[in-house]
Parts: structure tokens; C-alpha cells; sequence
């Protein structure tokens, strides 16, 4: 986790964001990159959202991602973190001279350990979920999804969503590096909240304690809740400070149409979400 990824877009979760990037990096003395973001023109159509004629060109993106850069760099002073030195056991940061769409995330991202995005919400001023799920799609990498409001803390206690899938498994092994460092690591299954066929939760704590990882399993069956509720109310019980979720076990589109356990996550978690697909 020594190289992480930050694009900055002018919304009011951009300072969630860059707290959450860099209290993970105080952890592993990261490099962060901060990166200008812009939303694609197709994204914005959808949106139905009006935009002047000049929007697009070069100058205005130019602005766009000069405010971009100045915010950033602004906030990694005010936290008195420095430059990147390889030479200096603490975070630093860097700038990349890059203007990438939510597309260009995607591929841009692939070199680094880690994408930091925030949790997407609803209107102009909020992160936007294209820049999620290009992230967590394209970029063959884990995101760490920071909440709306800046966390005290990340990663002391690791909640681990289990739902024996293909995804999961591969989060929780991007994950070893949290999982080292934690207090306390709990496996979390939810009844009928898992993929047929697949490993039990019991079975990879077992695992994960051969690694030398203290973690116990622990279930949930409570019918009246969602996976996704059930997931977030074993979080606030437990006071974890990082969820460790696989994304979209089912496909976006059945999400979409039935929803499930990813959607309700990424619209309700009040806490860091570490999470690859």
C-alpha cells in the first residue's frame, strides 16, 4: 500500500476524501498522487444536467484542474505532510500533470496500490458513483471509499462482509496489509446473504489466523434486515472503523432492479470501505 491514488473533483466530499487517503498513508509512509478528475460528457448528458457551451474546452479544463491541484495541495500543507522523498520514512505528496475523465481513471489507476474515492451521493456536489465504478472496474485495483465526513480513525477494527464469492476473496487478500496491522478482525456471514458452494466464514478465519492474523467468525440471521442493513448494523455494534466488502457479487444491472448488499453499502456506510471487484 505504498502508492495510492487520489482524484480531486470540486464537490463538498473532496476534504473526506483526502483525510481518509491520508490516514491510510500515515500507516504505511504512502505516496499519494492527487490527480484532476472531470466527469465525461456522457456522464453529464445522462445527468441531464445543463452545461455551458465552453465547458469542455481547453481553457476551462485548464482552470478546472488548477483549482483541482491548488485544493490539494493545500490540504497536504495544512496536514504539514511534504513532498515525496523515498529518502523519508513519512507520507508524501506528488501531482499529476494527467487530467483524466472517469475512463482515464480507470486505466491511469491500474499502476497504483490503491484508489481513493469517496462514497457517492446525489447532486452536483457530491462524489459521483461513474468515478467509483470506473475505478473499481477498470483499474484491476482495490478502492478504499472514503464516508461523508471525515473517520477518527481506520483499520484499528476490520469488519470483514463474507460472502464466500470469487470478489470477496480477492478484497480480503488486497487487504493483508490491514488485516496485519488490526486490533481486531471480525468474518462477518449473513444468512442467505452468501454465494452457493462457497467457503464458510469460520473457514477463512481459520486461514487467516494461520497467517497470523487474530480474526474470529462471527453470523448474522436476522430477517427483518438486507444484507447490506445487516452488514452496516454488525459494523456500528462492533465500532469497526474499516469494512472489507468485495463489490457487486451480483451485477450492477440486477442491482440496479433489486438492489443489494454493494448498492446499499455505497449509499449508507458511515465508515471507511476497503472494496475491489
Amino acid at each position: 500500500m505504498q502508492s495510492i491514488l487520489v482524484p480531486i473533483e470540486q464537490h463538498t466530499f473532496a476534504d473526506s476524501i483526502m483525510e481518509t487517503a491520508l490516514m491510510h498513508a500515515s500507516q504505511f509512509n504512502s505516496y499519494i498522487e492527487g490527480i484532476a478528475l472531470g466527469p465525461d460528457i456522457s456522464d453529464i448528458v445522462v445527468a441531464d444536467v445543463p452545461i455551458g457551451g465552453t465547458i469542455f474546452d481547453e481553457k476551462t479544463r485548464r482552470e478546472m484542474a488548477d483549482e483541482s491541484r491548488a485544493q490539494f495541495e493545500r490540504f497536504m500543507q495544512s496536514k504539514q505532510v511534504g513532498r515525496f522523498d523515498p529518502k523519508v520514512e513519512a507520507p508524501g505528496y506528488g501531482w499529476s500533470n494527467e487530467q483524466v475523465t472517469d475512463v482515464g481513471l480507470g486505466a491511469y489507476g491500474r499502476v497504483f496500490d490503491l484508489i481513493v474515492v469517496g462514497r457517492p451521493g446525489s447532486g452536483a456536489q457530491r462524489a459521483r458513483k461513474a468515478t467509483l465504478e470506473a475505478a473499481l472496474f477498470e483499474s484491476g485495483r482495490p478502492l478504499l471509499i472514503a464516508p461523508p465526513t471525515p473517520p477518527k480513525s481506520i483499520g484499528n477494527t476490520i469488519l470483514i462482509a463474507w460472502n464466500a464469492s470469487s470478489e470477496t476473496a480477492r478484497t480480503v487478500a488486497f487487504a493483508t496489509a490491514w488485516l496485519r496491522l488490526a486490533k481486531r478482525v471480525i468474518v462477518l456471514t449473513v444468512a442467505g446473504g452468501s454465494v452457493a458452494g462457497g467457503p464458510p466464514g469460520e473457514l477463512l478465519a481459520t486461514n487467516l489466523k494461520r497467517r497470523g492474523i487474530d480474526a474470529d467468525a462471527v453470523s448474522m440471521d436476522d430477517q427483518s434486515l438486507t444484507t447490506g442493513q445487516a452488514i452496516l448494523a454488525k459494523a456500528q455494534q462492533l465500532g469497526a472503523d474499516l469494512l472489507i466488502k468485495g463489490g457487486y457479487t451480483q451485477s450492477r444491472l440486477r442491482q440496479m432492479i433489486f438492489g443489494g448488499a454493494t448498492s446499499h453499502i455505497l449509499a449508507k456506510a458511515e465508515l471507511p470501505v476497503f472494496m475491489a471487484h
